[in-house]
């Protein structure tokens, strides 16, 4: 009897001493475990505050001083364009930061020259803004009391004024960008192949179905509409090679000379 009373008063002694001890191993290694990482953003945080704070100061210079103000503009692409013309519409203060400066509004603003297709503005640092200008380029004309109006491939016109060399006229009865014939007999000509474009004078458009092409050397191409133009373009070249003055490539399939 004396000898299970001993064993029973010692067996909760034991079992409350390893459970203490169990609790301070886990304190110590949860202590040992958050130590290195504590220390590491301490230093994280010791090295990198002065440098966020550096960059911060750097860039107030930047933005609100002329340490990186615009020096120089460079204007790319232009020929018929005047090059005052757009410098004129860039409106880049004096001192300016290049920071500071909205490429895309300077961009708009090039853009709406009428010679101008589109714009593209560039910071160049340190300290030059680079224009590059996309030209309208005239792939056909028509006459009007107030002289020859030109239109682009995109049937957009932009200026009047004589056309350059070899640009084909447009022969139709309400010329003009918002025109349908107009934008069909553009679309005619964009898709004819490059060798016969070169010998177009005159775009004839009698409606957007009926278009012909009057060479210089007197033939006629009879076009028709803007359906299947590649497949017309694919066959019109070999087709001019034979003799005739009148080639119908309306309907690519039947192919007619006359």
């Amino acid at each position: 009897m004396t000898r299970r009373a001993t064993i029973d008063e010692a067996d909760p002694y034991a079992e409350d001493e390893s459970a203490a001890d169990g609790d301070d191993r886990i304190h110590r290694a949860g202590a040992r475990a958050r130590m290195p990482f504590d220390g590491r953003w301490r230093r994280i945080l010791l090295w990198g505050a002065p440098i966020v704070v550096v960059v911060i100061v750097l860039l107030v210079i930047a933005y609100f001083t002329p340490a990186l103000s615009v020096r120089s503009v460079q204007v790319e692409g232009v020929s018929a364009v005047p090059e005052q013309d757009v410098r004129a519409v860039l409106q880049i203060p004096d001192g300016r930061s290049m920071l500071r400066i909205d490429t895309d509004a300077i961009a708009r603003r090039v853009a709406s020259l009428p010679k101008v297709r589109s714009a593209r503005v560039q910071r160049v640092f340190p300290s030059t803004v680079r224009v590059t200008v996309d030209e309208r380029t005239a792939v056909v004309f028509f006459d009007s009391p107030q002289g020859p109006h030109l239109l682009d491939g995109d049937s957009v016109e932009f200026a009047i004024e004589p056309p350059p060399p070899g640009v084909a006229k447009l022969v139709t009865g309400h010329p003009g960008s918002a025109d349908p014939v107009t934008r069909a007999a553009v679309a005619v000509l964009d898709a004819a192949p490059p060798a016969l474009r070169a010998q177009v004078g005159e775009v004839v458009a009698r409606s957007v179905s009926d278009i012909e092409l009057k060479l210089r050397d007197d033939r006629t191409v009879i076009w028709g509409g803007a359906d299947d133009s590649e497949r017309k373009a694919a066959v019109v070249l070999p087709v001019l090679t034979r003799p005739g003055t009148v080639f119908d490539v309306s309907s690519p399939d039947l192919v007619t000379v006359r």
